[in-house]
């Protein structure tokens, strides 16, 4: 069953005035409330630049295209939402069937408590005593909320039964913890199996908590999609596998309990499906993590991902649903134009940005494809571009295709979506506001 959320606090974001921290809107806008900028209809054309935009038919297309891919797959998805940050935006992912959200950190957790998530997956360790305390609170005060931790050592579960047993009353609602398994080269995460089922004997013997599962992040242990890549990844997941299939005959999870084995980012999750789905077979909940998806990209994800421009499963390709939106500031040297965008504003740590379009000069024009133009580098508040024959001039507006949502949607508090971003002069249908 999908998790649910508070509809009516999501609704509300629409009743929030937009102001000068709001660099994506003009100050004609200054003082309006979400709702009342959109009931104007603006167009692309009377926003400023830089800009960031997300295409509407594309975060509808990409949503449900994973969702069915997954339904398709016997896995279940809780989207990383750490990509966004947007709870509207997870609410469309929860609205899709999305199991659960997953999150990073407790102020990620915070954010969607606040918008009412009611079952939450934080992939990664917690052990200060003051967030831990704030968990066992939220876990009190909410019988329907749901929340699950991860644990790669046996310390790492020592200082959350501490800190939990100084605090929580006896008989409270035990912390569901998830022993993560690691491979050799990738991140956080236990090396080896007898390590692993060392961390779980550690939760089985800790009083506030209850060993929930295994999981993981393959992310971490391969960054190509040739054969050598995919089976290094497979092998990761099998050794995962293995971990909970041994705590399982083991009799090691309580009576009852339907353990969750999860992986997969947006990178990697048709090989998560490929060697985990059939643990579903045997009791377990599989469920991937990605988040990247939503918003896709032209750049790694365009690559990388199993339904991207070459794909490695079936199913729709997912499509790039967020764009950049820059204009030429000056010319100072044949075939260089600077613009107005720089790392502050568009991500760059995963391939920089990509010319496509060049907007329309004059009413007369229209939107044309470019050739020839590259971005070459990068400073915080301007970007260079060099161009062939195919050339810019001070003014012009170009559309820059972009690479990884994940440090995209943090440079911007308020981001338009727009209805065509190949149209001449798209209409902003929705403004997402995201929580970094």
């Amino acid at each position: 069953m999908s998790a649910s959320y508070d509809a009516a606090a999501v609704a509300a974001l629409a009743d929030q005035p937009v102001s000068w921290q709001d660099k994506a809107l003009p100050p004609a806008f200054w003082g309006q409330t979400v709702a009342e900028v959109l009931a104007g209809k603006p167009r692309l054309s009377g926003l400023p630049t830089p800009l960031l935009t997300l295409s509407a038919p594309g975060l509808r297309h990409n949503v449900l295209t994973l969702a069915r891919w997954c339904a398709d797959h016997g896995v279940e998805i809780a989207p990383h939402g750490k990509t966004t940050m947007a709870p509207a935006l997870w609410a469309t992912q929860l609205e899709a069937g999305a199991w659960g959200m997953t999150f990073a950190n407790v102020f990620q957790l915070g954010v969607a408590r606040a918008y009412g998530v009611s079952r939450v997956m934080i992939a990664n360790s917690v052990i200060s005593p003051l967030q831990l305390r704030w968990l066992a609170d939220q876990l009190a005060a909410d019988d329907s909320f749901e929340l699950m931790v991860w644990a790669d050592s046996v310390r790492t579960v020592q200082i959350m039964e501490a800190a939990r047993s100084a605090y929580v009353e006896a008989g409270a609602r035990q912390l569901d913890v998830l022993v993560e398994v690691g491979g050799k080269g990738g991140r956080t995460g236990a090396r080896g199996a007898e390590t692993a089922l060392a961390v779980a004997e550690a939760i089985e013997a800790a009083p506030t908590l209850r060993l929930a599962g295994v999981a993981g992040y393959e992310g971490a242990i391969a960054h190509g999609a040739d054969d050598a890549g995919l089976e290094h990844v497979r092998s990761y997941l099998r050794d995962l596998a293995a971990v909970h299939t041994r705590l399982q005959e083991d009799g090691r999870y309580d009576e009852g309990l339907v353990p969750v084995v999860s992986a997969g980012g947006s990178a990697y999750f048709e090989q998560v499906a490929q060697v985990l789905s059939p643990l579903a077979k045997t009791g377990a909940r599989v469920v991937i993590r990605s988040g990247a998806y939503i918003a896709h990209d032209d750049g790694y994800y365009r690559e990388i991902s199993p339904l991207g421009s070459v794909p490695r499963t079936d199913g729709e390709v997912l499509t790039p649903a967020m764009h950049g939106w820059i204009r030429i500031t000056s010319q100072p040297e044949p075939g260089l134009a600077i613009f107005d965008a720089g790392k502050r504003d568009l991500p760059f740590d995963e391939n920089l940005p990509e010319p496509q379009l060049l907007r329309p000069r004059t009413p007369a024009d229209a939107v044309r494809p470019v050739d020839g133009m590259t971005v070459t580098k990068m400073n915080d508040q301007h970007g260079f571009l060099t161009f062939g024959a195919d050339a810019v001039v001070i003014g012009d507006e170009l559309r820059v295709g972009l690479s990884h949502p994940c440090t995209a949607f943090d440079k911007w508090g308020l981001i338009p979506v727009i209805d065509d971003p190949d149209a001449d002069d798209p209409v902003v249908v929705d403004l997402i506001r995201t929580f970094f």
